[in-house]
């Protein structure tokens, strides 16, 4: 495949975490995403995208986002596993022309060039100081290999798309502890897992977004990588649209 010269371009993606939808959030939702087109290019839902995971909780979701004229991709939230019906509420999400991702990564195709999306939902853990450890209890040993598998298929992801102009990571459990000052440290564990941050450490995607901690920071990094809180409680606004520049390279589909 031949270079692509992307030099000049911006992707301008809507980015919003920690929605917490229910019925009868119709008028919120539709003013929320009414406010899109025309402003960005992409929308990445970070997560908690209902109240409790019930599929009718999802319904104005899909409503809204059916007939939206922008690609819309998401992972879902702990608030979305509550009541353990991930199957149906990904029906519903689907539905509504919602492409759910998890330990997936793939393309989208939008009208400022294809968007390398590597996607999980993350899951718990720690951080420096606080990790849990690959020993003892096998129920604790299952909650370090939950996270083993977030790893592996963000490495994996964003391996496979290397040479894609501009990539973006989306999770719902935090992979820096920037983001999350102001939570109290003692919850840490239960916000991220600092383990998430190696691949992305290794392969410098251009974006990182995450929820979760609603009153965590803002802004962080890895290494040369920012990494972005979304979670409206933190953002203070319905979406954080940002303008991702484009590296000259080879798109990949």
């Amino acid at each position: 495949m031949a270079p692509s010269d992307d030099r000049g371009r911006t992707v301008r993606i809507a980015a919003v975490g920690d929605i917490h939808v229910q019925q009868g959030d119709d008028e919120r939702l539709a003013a929320a995403f009414g406010s899109l087109p025309g402003e960005c290019d992409l929308v990445l839902l970070a997560g908690d995208l209902t109240t409790h995971g019930l599929p009718e909780q999802a319904r104005p979701l899909a409503a809204v986002c059916r007939d939206l004229p922008l690609p819309v991709y998401a992972v879902l939230g702990n608030h979305d596993c509550h009541c353990d019906r991930r199957a149906e509420l990904a029906d519903v999400l689907a539905d509504g022309n919602i492409r759910l991702l998890e330990r997936e990564h793939t393309v989208a195709d939008t009208a400022a060039g294809p968007v390398g999306i590597v996607a999980a939902k993350g899951f718990i853990g720690g951080f420096a100081g606080s990790h849990l450890p690959d020993f003892g209890e096998p129920l604790l040993r299952r909650c370090y290999d939950e996270t083993s598998a977030d790893v592996a298929a963000l490495d994996e992801g964003l391996r496979a798309l290397a040479l894609c102009p501009v990539r973006v990571v989306l999770l719902h459990y935090s992979p820096s502890a920037e983001t999350l000052q102001g939570e109290p440290t003692g919850i840490w564990t239960m916000l991220g897992n600092d383990r998430l941050a190696a691949p992305i450490n290794e392969h410098e995607p251009d974006l990182v977004v995450h929820g979760h901690a609603h009153a965590g920071t803002f802004e962080g990094r890895i290494g040369a990588v920012p990494v972005y809180n979304v979670a409206t409680q933190v953002t203070g606004r319905d979406f954080w649209i940002f303008e991702v520049a484009a590296r000259p390279g080879s798109a990949v589909h």
